[in-house]
């Protein structure tokens, strides 16, 4: 599925009045998801710390754990896990948004079910993995595949600038560390790159010059 988004041309052009404005757009609205996050942990913690957790987080190979699959992006293991997560998703989710609504949320749903799919097959069956950093990862693989796959170097310098604002959590692809889920990363950011190859936007083809017979001449052969 590509998309040729004539309408958001120039808000893809780095530099132009419409990119800024779409970035800025972008911006707000990935701010006010996040206070979402934290009200939703709030709830968790006034209903006994973990309950939701619990009951929405990923449990790999358990049925009763599927569904966090869906859920588990909206919760986290605390305060510090949430605050961990919150600015990164915000900047790269920023980015990711900006390049059109539609391909955003198309895309975020994929990453969503491969990450969490992901956890649920090959994570630690004694464990409940919760956190948006799946999301994180994948919009991160997103933004630096898109900047090969559409050829847009601003999103290959936004993705590299944050990787390396973050490089020490990138390490978390592997198993690195057991009270960190890699799978979700790591299924994250591939998914990502699948989402930039799926979503791509299509360049406009050039439309042939319409032949004029006043101004073409025919030579025999």
């Amino acid at each position: 599925m590509s998309y040729p988004g004539p309408e958001s041309d120039a808000s893809t052009k780095f530099g132009t009045e419409a990119f800024f404005a779409s970035i800025g757009r972008a911006f707000v609205v990935m701010c006010a998801v996040v206070p979402v996050l934290f009200l939703i942990e709030a709830i968790d913690r006034g209903l006994g710390a973990g309950t939701l957790d619990i009951a929405g987080g990923i449990i790999p190979r358990r049925i009763d754990g599927l569904d966090g699959v869906i859920f588990s992006p909206f919760l986290h293991a605390g305060w510090d896990h949430l605050y961990g997560n919150s600015i990164p998703l915000i900047l790269v989710g920023t980015f990711v948004l900006a390049g059109g609504t539609r391909r955003f949320l198309w895309s975020t749903l994929l990453i969503v079910l491969v990450s969490g799919f992901g956890v649920w097959l090959v994570g630690d069956p004694s464990s409940v993995v919760v956190g948006a950093s799946g999301v994180v990862f994948g919009y991160l693989g997103l933004l630096f595949a898109r900047g090969f796959v559409e050829r847009s170097w601003w999103n290959l310098a936004v993705a590299a600038f944050i990787g390396l604002l973050y490089w020490y959590q990138i390490y978390n692809i592997l198993p690195t560390n057991e009270a960190i889920s890699w799978q979700g990363h790591l299924f994250g950011l591939l998914a990502g790159v699948v989402a930039a190859v799926a979503f791509r936007r299509r360049r406009p083809r050039p439309v042939p010059a319409l032949y004029d017979p006043t101004t073409t001449t025919l030579t025999d052969i």
